[in-house]
C-alpha cells in the first residue's frame, strides 16, 4: 500500500467489530476506517498485488480448503447439462476474475453452459483469461472488466449468479446484492462462498491465531507482500455474520435464503432464489 494511500485516505483507528447486516464495509479497509470514495482503490491495489499469486493466496487464507468448499458451491449449483442448442443456460460469475468457479460450472455442465466472469480488477482478468486459453474453455467463458455494484447487463440477463470469496471486497454490498436480483432471470439463482464467523470452540481460537499472526508473515515470505495478507484478514473479520449476510440478501429481494457453513463457520456458502 502506498504511503500516500496511508496518510490520505486511512484513520489509523482501528475497529474490529463485525459490520451488521445494515452494513458499513463501504468505510472500512481491514480494520482501518476509510472514506467512502478511497475504499475501492485501496482493494484494487490489494489485487493488482496478488494477481498472479491468488490461489497461492487462498490456499493460506483456508489452508487449502477453498478447492473443496468451491467443488461444493458448483455441486450445489448443480448448473444444467442439456445441450446449449437446446437451453441456452448462463451464468455469471462476479469478482471471480481468475475463473476458478467459472471453469468449474463450464466442467460440471459437460461444457454445456455459458459464464461470463466479471471483475473490476484487470489483473485479476489477465490471469483468468490466459487459464481459459490453456484449458481450451474461451468458447464456454467470456472475461468484463467492470464494477459489482453497477453491472453492464439488461434485467433478466442470467440463469445464475456465483460470487466466491469477493462480497466482502465491494465497498457496497447491498448494491452488488441489488444488482445480482436486477440480472437474474425469474427463478435465477444466487450463491455466494464468503469467509464468515467461526463457529465452533477452540477452532475460533486456533483459525484467529493462524489468520493474524501467521498468514501475513508467509505470505510475505511467499510473495514480498505482507500488507495485503493483513488486509484480507481483517477484512474476513469486518464482514456480517451467517445470519447478517442472510437478512442483507433477503432485504435485497431474494426468497428461500438459506445457508450452509464449511469448516465449522471458516466459509459459509449463502443461497437465495429470484421468485
Amino acid at each position: 500500500m502506498s504511503q500516500q494511500h496511508e496518510n490520505s485516505t486511512v484513520d489509523q483507528g482501528a475497529d474490529e467489530s463485525r459490520v451488521g447486516a445494515h452494513g458499513g464495509m463501504e468505510n472500512s479497509f481491514g480494520f482501518q476506517k476509510v472514506d467512502e470514495e478511497s475504499k475501492q482503490g485501496l482493494v484494487n491495489e490489494v489485487f493488482h498485488s496478488v494477481a498472479k499469486r491468488y490461489d497461492v493466496m487462498n490456499d493460506l487464507m483456508s489452508a487449502g480448503l477453498h478447492r473443496a468448499w468451491k467443488d461444493a458451491m458448483v455441486a450445489w449449483l448443480a448448473p444444467p447439462k442439456i445441450p446449449s442448442h437446446i437451453q441456452n443456460w448462463r451464468s455469471l460469475d462476479v469478482a471471480g476474475g481468475t475463473g476458478d468457479i467459472a471453469f468449474r460450472i463450464v466442467e460440471a455442465s459437460d461444457r454445456q453452459a455459458h459464464t461470463t466472469v466479471l471483475d473490476i480488477n484487470g489483473s485479476m482478468l489477465a490471469v483468468g483469461q490466459e487459464r481459459a486459453a490453456k484449458k481450451g474453455l474461451l468458447n464456454n467463458v467470456d472475461f468484463v472488466e467492470a464494477n459489482a455494484e453497477k453491472l453492464p447487463f439488461d434485467d433478466n440477463s442470467f440463469d445464475a449468479y456465483t460470487i466466491a470469496f469477493g462480497i466482502r471486497n465491494v465497498p457496497h454490498i447491498d448494491w452488488a446484492l441489488e444488482e445480482a436480483f436486477r440480472v437474474l432471470k425469474p427463478g435465477g439463482r444466487f450463491l455466494c462462498l464468503e469467509f464468515s464467523e467461526v463457529e465452533m470452540p477452540l477452532l475460533d481460537k486456533i483459525y484467529d491465531q493462524w489468520s493474524f499472526h501467521a498468514i501475513p508473515a508467509i505470505g510475505k515470505m511467499v510473495t514480498g507482500d505482507a500488507e495485503s495478507y493483513k488486509y484480507l484478514v481483517e477484512s474476513i473479520r469486518k464482514f456480517p455474520k451467517q445470519q447478517d449476510f442472510a437478512n442483507m440478501i433477503t432485504a435485497a429481494g431474494f426468497s428461500r435464503v438459506t445457508w450452509r457453513n464449511f469448516t465449522g463457520g471458516i466459509a459459509s456458502l449463502h443461497s437465495g432464489w429470484k421468485i
